[in-house]
This record gives structure tokens, C-alpha cells and sequence, in this order.
């Protein structure tokens, strides 16, 4: 039967390439999308399947029932896009400004509907149950897959499978990985509550910008000297903010940041560390600092017998060329959320083409994707799902 599937993902690859740029050009903000669940639902209305909106808030799940009696499969993409603007010079880049789809959400949620189109067309072949979620909100933690699995979007699911095109791997490559793939992601805001003055009388401050300085210095060895060296973990301040005055010392001072780690004992430490860290120098400074730490997504853990069912399942894929036990990555992904509830592996297709003398990262204002990696993305997950037993 997959041989079938893959005839039809191919007659419909040009109607997935214009759905993508459809999306691209049309990009919606996490938990701010509005058309973009109302055309994925229209989509799935279209195919007679069993829609339900407004999941979780803005999520859409719809289902395929198969003819024969079998499991049921989830098959899980992202809808929602970044506030970055495009810099891209094609012909489907975003209309709207400072927003675009710089992660490749638009690529999923083609890659899913063009494969739900082609699984409706051997309805009465399959075995078990199909069901499509589409996630709002995957770029901003809460995110939106715990509260779409709150609402029972996995309810009666067996197993779920998700990927994420890869921009910066070549088309045809798999990776898979079992165990954590990709990290707890946190973050933390410090600010520090000084004193300000003249830039020219020092002595009579307490002076913000020094103390957020000397943190960011010791910040710097909470991983080196404080974490296991066989664990990994991240630290890294993204934002320092104070008064801007070239003649005042600032009273206040902010640091923003982020925590990245795979083990719940090394992202316990961490926490632990930085509070103490901050008390710490702001004893020693005599001033007052408000600390505050959000827990974000959980480590990605894909289940080791699906991993390894799905990297045996790519092998005979048309297009897949190379299938790759991947390094884990310390990016995050609400996908995690999925996992803690139902088995299931979360792995990567290749999304750069041979054509690109440069591949630009995900979140950068250039980002692009070789759209064939779609049509290998959906023949993979067509595959899974066909042969699942």
C-alpha cells in the first residue's frame, strides 16, 4: 500500500509547494492564529474527515478512520510562525511585516495535510485510526501542546510521530535518535535593584551595571565548574538592559537568559545555583535583586523501540539517502509534551538544497526550505504509519 501512497504524495507535491507558500506568504504569530486553523480545518472538512477546532485554544485535530481495525496513529506539525522579518527575496516570501516563518512550521503543516490527503485516498485499506493534530503556539512556551493534550488530543492514541525539516542537513537525510534529542528549555530574568547617581560621584551609587556585570562573569562558570563534565547543559544571557545616560549610573540593571539541560537533576542544579549566585553577589554589593525562573519545554525523549522502528521504516523511503543516529541538540521543543503522555519518536528531515551555496539557520530572517524535503517527510511518516502494528 505505500507503494500507492508515494504515487499519490507525488501527484500532489505541487498542491503541498503552494500550500506551504500559501502559509509562508500568511504567517500568524503563537496564539495569535486565526486563519491558519480555519484553512487547515477547511482542508481536512474537504477530505470528510472528523474535524475538531479550537483544541487546546487554537490547535485543530482531525481524524481518518481506516477501514480495517488497527491502532491509532498520531501524526503531529506546528502552524505557528516567528516575529522576524523577511529578508528573503522570493516570490512567496511573508506580506506581513515582521512576521515570518523563519522555523519552517509553513513546510509541517503542508508536509501533514498533503499526507492526509493521500491517506484519504486508501481509506479503506488502512488499519486503525489516523489522527492529524495541528499545534498553535509551538514558538512560545507554555506552547500550545500541553494544553491541546489537557483538551484530549491524544486521547486513545497508541503512538505519535513528528518531524522537523532541518535546514541546515541535506534533502534525503533522516536523523533519528533515541533517548533525549533536544533539551529542557528555561529561562530567567535578573534584576538588580541599585542605586543611582552622577556618573562623576561613583561613591555615592550603587552602581547596576557593574553588579549585572560581574554576574554575567560568574554566570559563566555555573556549567564549567559546578555541572558534571559528562552532563550537558547551557547558560547564556541573551539581554542586558540599564538607563542609557553616558553620564548616569544606572540604578537598575536587567539580565534576561536561557537554560538549556536533558537531565531534570542538572536543570534542578542550575536553578538552585543562580538563585544562590545572585544572592550572593548581591550581598557582597548590598543591594536587592528580584530573580524569577520560568521552566519552559521539557527535554525532547523519544521512546527507544519507536526510534528504532522508525529509522528501519525510512530505509526503503524513496529519497532518503543517508539515515543518521543524530547527536542530541540543545534547541526545544513542545513536542516533549507528547512524549511524557504516549510513545512515539520525534526525528528530522533534511530540508537543505544541494543548490545553496548557504544555508541559513532556523530563526534567521533569510531562512528557507528545499521544499522536496516535504514529499520525503510525508513518505517517511507514511510508511510509520502503514506499517505500524
Amino acid at each position: 500500500m505505500e507503494n500507492k501512497v508515494y504515487d499519490y504524495l507525488d501527484t500532489l507535491y505541487n498542491e503541498m509547494v503552494d500550500i506551504r507558500r500559501y502559509l509562508h506568504q500568511h504567517p500568524e504569530l503563537s496564539f495569535q492564529e486565526v486563519h491558519t486553523p480555519k484553512y487547515i480545518a477547511e482542508f481536512h472538512e474537504k477530505l470528510g474527515h472528523k474535524v475538531e477546532t479550537n483544541v487546546g485554544g487554537r490547535g485543530v485535530v482531525a481524524r481518518l478512520e481506516g477501514g480495517n481495525p488497527g491502532p491509532v496513529i498520531a501524526l503531529r506539525a506546528d502552524f505557528d510562525a516567528l516575529p522576524i522579518q523577511d529578508e528573503k527575496e522570493t516570490p512567496y516570501k511573508s506580506t506581513v511585516d515582521g512576521v515570518m516563518h523563519a522555523c519552517g512550521h509553513d513546510g509541517h503543516t503542508a508536509t501533514l495535510l498533503g499526507l492526509a490527503k493521500a491517506l484519504n485516498k486508501v481509506q479503506s485499506e488502512l488499519k486503525g485510526t489516523i489522527v492529524f493534530i495541528h499545534q498553535h503556539a509551538e514558538e512560545y512556551a507554555p506552547g500550545g501542546a500541553i494544553e491541546m493534550i489537557k483538551d484530549g488530543c491524544l486521547d486513545g492514541v497508541d503512538v505519535i510521530f513528528g518531524t522537523h525539516l532541518w535546514a541546515t542537513e541535506p534533502v534525503g537525510k533522516i536523523q533519528y535518535h533515541s533517548g533525549p534529542v533536544m533539551a529542557a528549555a528555561d529561562r530567567f530574568e535578573i534584576k538588580i535593584l541599585g542605586k543611582g547617581g552622577h556618573g562623576a560621584m561613583p561613591h555615592l551609587t550603587k552602581d547596576a551595571i557593574v553588579i549585572a556585570s560581574q554576574l554575567v562573569g560568574n554566570i559563566q562558570q555555573l556549567v564549567s565548574r559546578h555541572v558534571d563534565p559528562q552532563e550537558s547543559a547551557v547558560v547564556s544571557i541573551g539581554k542586558f538592559e540599564a538607563d542609557n545616560a553616558f553620564n548616569v549610573i544606572a540604578d537598575t540593571a536587567k539580565l534576561v537568559g536561557t537554560v538549556r539541560t536533558f537531565n531534570e537533576e542538572v536543570r534542578d542544579q542550575i536553578e538552585a545555583d543562580l538563585k544562590r549566585l545572585v544572592d550572593g553577589v548581591c550581598l557582597g554589593a548590598d543591594v536587592q535583586a528580584e530573580f524569577d525562573y520560568f521552566r519552559g519545554y521539557p527535554p525532547v525523549v523519544n521512546h527507544e523501540e519507536e526510534t528504532a522502528y522508525l529509522a528501519a521504516a525510512a530505509k526503503d523511503v524513496p529519497g532518503v539517502e543517508v539515515i543518521e543516529d543524530m547527536k542530541p541538540m540543545m534547541g526545544g521543543e513542545d513536542f516533549a509534551h507528547y512524549l511524557e503522555h504516549v510513545k512515539g519518536t520525534f526525528f528530522f528531515t533534511g530540508a537543505k538544497s544541494p543548490e545553496w551555496e548557504t544555508a541559513y539557520p532556523h530563526h534567521h530572517p533569510k531562512f528557507d526550505i528545499d521544499e522536496k524535503a516535504m514529499l520525503i517527510a510525508a513518505k517517511t511518516m507514511a510508511k510509520a504509519v502503514i506499517q505500524y502494528k
